[in-house]
């Protein structure tokens, strides 16, 4: 059958014909899942024996209006203009969501299935110029910064843009159909938000939501029929404040509220990136360097991992928090626990040490395990939590991600690290079990492919070279992170993704890759013939 394998792969690569492929996955959100663990389960073409320098590559690339931040999503079967496609969705900072074939870019599928431009330069609507800011953290131009949303029932497809519109400055939420790219009744809604505070900013007793000062970092949370947002700044420049907000997805109408430095400043929500995670009910959020007076009762709530309950009137009420003994430390160091992004592992069974738990890692490098029900608040010389690895590896600014028992790791001027899990402890390896070859300078979020329990493959992008180098595309054994099956620099003439965009996370769905870049979608897959 082998050749028959090669034929349709042609076909394929020539967009004349599509075949479905089994076990195809949906990817609709940051991080695959609202636990943000990473992995997608279904993956059968991509295997530790296939992927390496010659049977594996760059198949294609697309070419975008601006720099990619956000995770590719990826929706398989979708019937736009008449044909049955598997999808990619991209949004750039030239605040654009492009709809491509996820297969191949020739044939009908050489130009997007459709780009929706949220910008409107005749009418005095851009994207928002780095200069405004005084800030190179993005550059040149601030528009989708974080990973969308897609609400696959309603074929909707959520995301927040940033823009200037004659002067003024805005935060939107759209609501995009992903089959056409048009707007959904009710779409855009201009985000607005005020709450009672004497902190930075604050006028006669409330503080306002500041369009010009806040930045829209972490991917967009879909609960429950609502949308979560949340924000942190550009460049740390005040007034500023972490914010989280959540919209009816139906009626686009704000239905909650949540301010984490009120009195105070700072305590932004960015998390490099990765979305908030949630239980199905419940969400988890870690926040940046600012205020804290949890000990008093307060609502500063800086360098601390937060659980909120879902919003009433139209107000999010703090369930339970961790603080690090350390918190004014790592504040004035700039050693925010916000820089990562907090993973919720499986549930693990009513006999279990602790049946529900978080882990969440910052600047400082230090592992939380966190039990979701008693997070352990505040103590001044220790950190009563699950389990404590101080200093384990090098600084997160990306996420923990998980597969099987394991957790991974990819820390700032590191190693990307394996800690296993033990269900019957209840607690991590006390030290990493393996280490990759490679040192990241950055470090990267992993993404996990497998088949169930077999075939995992741990992805990462090295994306130390960001100010004009090129990203390189890592694949590790995800049981042992010291055997890597491939990069792109094996073959860089061929291989090459494209520029390297900081905090950025493949994502890999039905056989291929997909690698954001500077300008650039990048597809990576099996090559013809294999």
């Amino acid at each position: 059958m082998k050749w028959f394998r090669v034929a349709v792969l042609s076909l394929l690569a020539s967009g004349l014909v599509w075949v479905p492929a089994q076990a195809q996955v949906t990817v609709s959100t940051s991080k695959n899942d609202n636990s943000r663990t990473g992995q997608n389960l279904s993956e059968t073409i991509l295997t530790p024996q296939n992927v390496n320098v010659n049977s594996f590559g760059k198949l294609f690339s697309q070419t975008l209006d601006g720099y990619v931040y956000a995770q590719p999503l990826f929706v398989p079967n979708l019937t736009i203009n008449g044909a049955v496609h598997n999808v990619v969705f991209v949004a750039t900072e030239h605040d654009s969501v492009y709809a491509f074939d996820a297969d191949s870019n020739t044939g009908i599928n050489a130009s997007p299935l459709w780009q929706t431009s949220l910008i409107n330069p005749a009418q005095g609507i851009t994207t928002v110029s780095t200069s405004e800011y005084n800030c190179t953290d993005i550059t040149p131009e601030i528009g989708i910064t974080s990973t969308p949303v897609i609400d696959t029932s309603s074929n909707t497809l959520f995301v927040a843009a940033q823009t200037k519109e004659n002067g003024g400055f805005f935060h939107r939420l759209h609501a995009l159909n992903i089959l056409t790219g048009a707007e959904q009744p009710g779409s855009p809604v201009a985000i607005t938000a005020r709450v009672k505070g004497t902190g930075e900013g604050s006028s006669k007793g409330s503080v306002a939501f500041n369009p010009l000062r806040e930045g829209q970092r972490p991917g967009l949370l879909l609960l429950n029929g609502n949308v979560v947002i949340g924000w942190a700044s550009h460049c740390d420049t005040k007034p500023f404040h972490g914010w989280v907000m959540a919209y009816n997805e139906t009626s686009l109408t704000q239905v909650g509220v949540w301010n984490s430095s009120p009195n105070g400043g700072l305590a932004g929500v960015w998390q490099s990136g990765t979305g908030l995670a949630s239980d199905g009910t419940d969400i988890f959020l870690a926040t940046g360097n600012g205020t804290y007076d949890g000990p008093k009762g307060g609502d500063d709530f800086g360098d601390s991992i937060v659980k909120l309950a879902p919003p009433t009137a139209n107000r999010f009420q703090v369930l339970d928090f961790f603080t690090p003994y350390n918190q004014g430390s790592l504040s004035t160091n700039d050693e925010d626990v916000g820089s990562g992004g907090v993973l919720l592992l499986p549930d693990q069974g009513a006999g279990a040490p602790h049946r529900y738990l978080a882990v969440e890692v910052g600047k400082e490098g230090s592992i939380y395990l966190m039990d979701r029900t008693h997070m352990g608040h505040y103590t001044s010389s220790t950190n009563n939590i699950v389990q404590d690895l101080e200093n384990a590896i090098g600084g997160l600014w990306s996420s923990p991600s998980w597969w099987n028992n394991n957790v991974y790791f990819g820390g700032r001027t590191d190693y990307l690290r394996l800690y296993t899990f033990d269900s019957t402890t209840g607690l991590l390896s006390p030290t990493a079990v393996s280490q990759s070859p490679t040192f990241f300078d950055l470090g990267p979020t992993v993404s996990i492919s497998a088949n169930g329990d077999d075939d995992a493959i741990a992805w990462a992008l090295q994306n130390d070279d960001y100010n004009g180098g090129s990203a390189i595309l890592h694949a590790f054994d995800a049981t042992n992170l010291a055997t890597e099956f491939y990069n792109s620099n094996m073959n860089s003439s061929r291989d090459n993704p494209g520029g390297a965009v900081k905090f950025t996370i493949p994502t890999i769905a039905n056989g291929k890759v997909y690698v954001p870049a500077v300008d650039t979608l990048s597809v990576f897959g099996l090559l013809e013939g294999h």
